[in-house]
């Protein structure tokens, strides 16, 4: 972790002690955006467990964690359900315009809100959070515009990336009030 603290600019640590959720995509984020069917049509989907852990660390220091997903998929409602996030908006097309309701649901601001996602539909809403990031593999449109560009790959732990970053920002920042 102190290998990428160095890398990250003051503003965006000061922004990671602002977060009290997090919202993610799935395809291309949690998983590496590939789609595996089964013999029978059934798509299936890999997620990393690191990510999934991410979501019970975010729960310890009170930071939910959200989905929001162009798709609608049983798959990603049964990961969600099992790994303890908080709230999942499937059939979002334009998922900036969920952003207003989320924040009055958990009764925040955008600023206090993260965005991880990867690609041009999810640009408008990276522009619209206090802290965007995206993963390493992401579009380059989209790196050019997020805050933060994780050194993992879609599918392969840059959500957990991004978790740990603003966990150890908020402890850090703790450690500095008690001081």
């Amino acid at each position: 972790m102190n290998n990428v603290r160095k890398r990250i600019s003051p503003l965006i640590l000061k922004k990671c002690q602002l977060i009290k959720l997090i919202l993610t995509d799935v395809d291309g984020v949690l998983t590496d955006g590939g789609r595996i069917y089964s013999d029978k049509g059934e798509m299936l989907k890999k997620f990393h467990v690191r990510d999934g852990m991410a979501v019970n660390l975010l729960l310890t220091h009170s930071i939910y964690t959200c989905i929001v997903t162009r798709e609608n998929s049983t798959i990603t409602k049964q990961w969600a359900s099992d790994m303890n996030v908080k709230k999942v908006y499937m059939n979002a097309k334009n998922k900036e315009n969920l952003l207003s309701d989320i924040c009055n649901t958990f009764k925040i601001v955008p600023k206090e809100v993260a965005f991880i996602g990867d690609d041009v539909n999810d640009e408008l809403l990276l522009q619209s959070v206090g802290l965007s990031a995206c993963p390493n593999d992401a579009n380059s449109s989209t790196k050019k515009i997020s805050d933060y560009v994780c050194s993992s790959s879609g599918g392969k732990g840059a959500f957990r990336e991004l978790a740990d970053l603003i966990i150890s920002m908020k402890i850090k920042h703790k450690k500095k009030l008690k001081q």
